[in-house]
């Protein structure tokens, strides 16, 4: 039975829901901007862990205004990209191709000529979900996620995320599903930018600190020599997307299982630094990335 609070939220979602059939796409857009701004200014807590984190990753080269610039700039990106979770699905097909720009398709289309199944990968940065309806047009695509708290919105979050053609494998027990799938030549993407236990953790460096990782989309390559293939989505000025998918990697493997996978998710985990450090505003700075700490520096 659902909490109080698990209700309150979802009546909140429902009530914020419901005008958005009836409002244009770019008003929807304005709006998610402004609560996004609102939510900076009134949750206080994620706006400091906001903060702390930028201060990490930029505090030695940028003065503490722009760092306020990027935290404020990374909210209102959220509340935009929210916004459009739900506008989309209500909008025509065509209407959703012609805001999606695609660059580096051969990448793409290529590693599934393999036969191997393909490894996207890729962040919370920018518009991730978009990246993935774009790649239901191409073949099946799987996406792995971690569930949320709130049942009641989990259901909510998975309509929206299947409406576009694409499964969910949930994080729990989601090996043999995740197999199957690169084994019948399917698409498995894994978004690697967020902080796990250190039980379930390899600590790679992420912007000159210690981050524990998700070891799993190297141990998936590692089984199934899947072609590993970055994938950016970036929002342009015109409220259109660019979709960017890179070439798969050539990684020299060392021959220890364990040194490969800390290997491989450290090259994986700087490709996603790069591109954040090309834009800041676009990633989700208020999750707390540097919470887990490694066992020896908690000593």
């Amino acid at each position: 039975m659902a909490s109080f609070k698990e209700l309150f939220e979802f009546s909140l979602f429902k009530i914020a829901k419901a005008p958005l059939s009836i409002l244009s796409r770019k008003l929807c857009l304005s709006l998610g901007q402004t609560l996004g701004l609102a939510f900076y200014y009134l949750d206080k807590k994620h706006r400091l862990i906001a903060l702390a984190n930028l201060k990490i990753a930029f505090g030695k080269e940028l003065p503490p205004s722009e760092l306020k610039r990027i935290a404020r700039n990374s909210f209102m990106h959220f509340g935009k990209i929210l916004m459009d979770i739900i506008k989309l699905p209500q909008l025509k097909e065509e209407k959703i191709n012609a805001l999606i720009n695609v660059e580096g398709e051969e990448n793409l289309l290529k590693a599934l000529r393999e036969k191997k199944g393909v490894l996207p990968f890729s962040a919370h940065y920018g518009s991730w979900e978009i990246a993935m309806s774009f790649f239901t047009t191409k073949g099946k695509l799987s996406g792995v996620a971690r569930a949320l708290d709130n049942k009641l919105l989990e259901k909510e979050l998975l309509k929206l995320r299947t409406s576009h053609g694409s499964r969910i494998i949930y994080k729990h027990q989601a090996a043999k599903k995740i197999l199957r799938s690169l084994q019948a030549g399917e698409m498995v993407a894994f978004l690697i930018d967020q902080n796990v236990l250190r039980r379930q953790a390899v600590f790679v460096d992420f912007f000159g600190k210690k981050a524990a990782t998700t070891p799993s989309l190297a141990s998936f390559f590692l089984k199934t020599k899947s072609p590993l293939i970055p994938v950016f989505c970036y929002p342009t000025s015109s409220h259109a997307y660019h979709i960017k998918i890179f070439s798969p990697l050539s990684i020299t493997l060392e021959g220890n299982y364990n040194q490969d996978v800390l290997k491989i998710t450290q090259i994986c985990t700087k490709i996603i630094e790069i591109q954040i450090r090309k834009n800041p505003d676009y990633w989700l700075w208020f999750h707390n990335r540097w919470k887990t700490r490694p066992e020896e520096e908690e000593a």
